[in-house]
């Protein structure tokens, strides 16, 4: 049987690269093929799955503070994950962030590099930040912006909030008060004033420009084009074309709910493997009660107890794996 292990990281535990080696190694035993496709939904873990990090730059931290960020490029594309130069993590949380003074200026240096460096597309994923600067940072750290009217510009976005909303919808989670909220809200109002008027593009009544503080906005100002995380990720991989060569697909993550189903990896891949015919499966780290209507599932927590999951999650994984194949496999 040709097994396709199309996976997410489990968060905390195992790398997406781990775990479809996990469910290789099981159908090695029960004498199957598997083409191990780890795979993510545009943010954290996005870049290990588009061939992971072949660079590293330091660069300005979201207050102000150097940091070194990971990032990827080769034969013409850059990707970047906006978390390893203006994440919220990078601060400390978000009882440590400054929400007024947090800047994405060091998300704009690296695209700034990926230019110098000859880059043709450049691959942005959002979330986990620390702003709610509406990108102004970035545009303003990339020297001559007209440049990426030459370069496709894809920005990973899974949320359809729009560029004013941003401050209210995600400051608070980024430390920002009631009054902070008010006074970065006037402020994305005046940035959509000038990014119309520098760039010609009316950012407020765009779907997803105010994604990972506003910084979707900008680079949609810039000339980017905004994209579901899951689809850009899975047309880079090639899944389409994987799916159709396998039997069977596997697909997993750390934790099942209604949440899977919305532009996460589980519920996407799930949707391209029926829509091809395939049977597919899941296997993860624990699932709300009501997803076995959902997806076919093997937990790790029910099958084999949380300490034992946490602490041996690729063994784990192994033996559901077998346990989910002979499921597919009737």
């Amino acid at each position: 049987m040709r097994v396709l292990a199309a996976v997410d990281k489990f968060k905390g535990t195992a790398t997406g690269a781990q775990v479809a080696a996990a469910i290789g190694s099981a159908c090695w035993e029960l004498g199957d093929d598997c083409v191990e496709l780890p795979i993510a939904d545009g943010g954290e873990g996005t870049l290990e799955a588009l061939g992971g990090a072949n660079r590293t730059s330091t660069v300005t931290g979201p207050l102000g503070d150097p940091v070194r960020a990971d990032w990827r490029l080769h034969r013409g594309t850059a990707v970047i994950e906006m978390a390893r130069a203006s994440g919220l993590t990078l601060v400390g949380g978000a009882a440590k962030n400054d929400a007024m003074a947090a800047s994405t200026i060091g998300t704009g240096e690296l695209i700034d590099m990926a230019l110098d460096a000859g880059a043709k597309k450049i691959i942005v994923c959002l979330g986990g930040s620390a702003t709610t600067d509406g990108g102004y940072g970035a545009v303003r750290a990339i020297h001559a912006p007209h440049r990426l009217r030459a370069v496709q510009l894809l920005v990973a976005c899974d949320v359809r909030t729009r560029f004013l909303d941003a401050a209210e919808v995600f400051g608070p989670q980024k430390g920002a008060s009631v009054a902070e909220v008010k006074l970065l809200t006037g402020r994305l109002h005046r940035l959509a004033q000038i990014y119309q008027q520098d760039y010609g593009i009316d950012v407020r009544d765009i779907d997803g420009t105010g994604a990972a503080g506003g910084i979707a906005g900008a680079l949609v100002a810039l000339g980017g084009r905004l994209l579901p995380g899951f689809e850009l990720v899975a047309d880079e991989l090639d899944l389409h074309d994987a799916i159709a060569a396998a039997d069977v697909v596997v697909t997993g993550e750390g934790y099942l709910d209604e949440q899977s189903f919305e532009g996460k990896v589980v519920g996407g891949v799930q949707a391209w493997a029926l829509a091809a015919g395939k049977r597919v499966g899941a296997i993860v780290g624990d699932a709300a009660s009501e997803m076995a209507a959902r997806i076919e599932h093997v937990s790790l927590v029910d099958a084999y107890g949380e300490a034992r999951a946490m602490n041996e999650p690729l063994w784990c994984i192994q033996h559901a794996a077998a346990t989910l194949l002979e499921r597919l496999r009737s």
